[in-house]
């Protein structure tokens, strides 16, 4: 089997990058925790809605150009994402696509977040134990 140059296979800037920023980002959500008295389900609507104005201002489009993953992944990129579905809709089908656009766009993240909570309670084992299902 040939071995891999894994020193060519990735462009190491841009990995440099994506981690920068992803982790700049999830620095501010932990100074916002440990600083302030905002809980942490606030400060997740405020990133998803932070993310939502950037991205329909186009401002946050500029950071996911240069971080890519960095800026995609963590939840201001989720509300970005939502934004970006919902104008592309409005002007695709007219006023309606405000509310199905961020539906669209959102569908692949939805979809893995409701199956992993689906298998989260779904049929597993421990180690000397027989299977145990958990229905809510």
């Amino acid at each position: 089997m040939n071995e891999i140059d894994w020193g060519t296979v990735f462009e190491w800037s841009s990995l440099l990058k994506c981690f920068v920023v992803g982790g700049l980002i999830c620095v501010i959500g932990q100074i916002l925790i440990d600083k302030t008295k905002l809980t942490p389900a606030r400060i997740l609507v405020i990133f998803v809605t932070l993310g939502a104005i950037l991205g329909g201002l186009g401002i946050y489009q500029y950071l996911v150009d240069f971080a890519g993953a960095g800026a995609t992944v963590p939840l201001t990129g989720f509300g970005y994402n939502l934004a970006k579905g919902a104008i592309e809709e409005v002007k695709n089908i007219g006023f309606i696509g405000a509310f199905t656009g961020g539906v669209k766009a959102a569908a692949g993240r939805n979809c893995s977040c409701c199956f992993l909570w689906l298998f989260s309670f779904s049929n597993f084992k421990t180690k000397n134990e027989k299977a145990i299902t958990i229905f809510i």
